[in-house]
């Protein structure tokens, strides 16, 4: 499975992206997607994933302003970012996990990565 985030960019606080993340060589449809993010100087962290059939989850930091969805027809997974605050920049990566409707937070348990897309929020 390869994975292809996209969307990133600058953005002032308060403002909104949405980050796309195309998977390609097979279906992703079993797979549980994640976001997870990586600010300068710390360690990368859980941001949100969608589960194959049951609701998404998130971290309490985004919990009411990102939202995740998919569509496995489209073999892609989308992260809505509101209300954007300075401390949201980051390098977002997506990931997939072969844990179908499981809460998957950690690293370790995602299969599939992708290259990262650059959030910048300026305050």
């Amino acid at each position: 499975v390869q994975l292809q985030a996209s969307g990133g960019g600058l953005v002032e606080a308060g403002g909104s992206l949405r980050l796309s993340c195309a998977a390609s060589g097979r279906a992703v449809g079993s797979y549980t997607l994640g976001w997870f993010r990586q600010a300068p100087g710390k360690e990368r962290e859980f941001v949100g994933a969608a589960r194959r059939t049951s609701r998404p989850y998130y971290a309490d930091s985004v919990k009411g302003r990102f939202t995740i969805s998919r569509e496995n027809a489209k073999n892609t997974v989308w992260l809505q970012m509101n209300s954007l605050k300075f401390e949201d920049t980051a390098v977002y990566y997506c990931a997939a996990a072969a844990y179908g409707d499981a809460t998957v937070m950690s690293i370790p348990q995602y299969d599939y990565w992708g290259q990262g897309t650059q959030v910048t929020v300026s305050s």
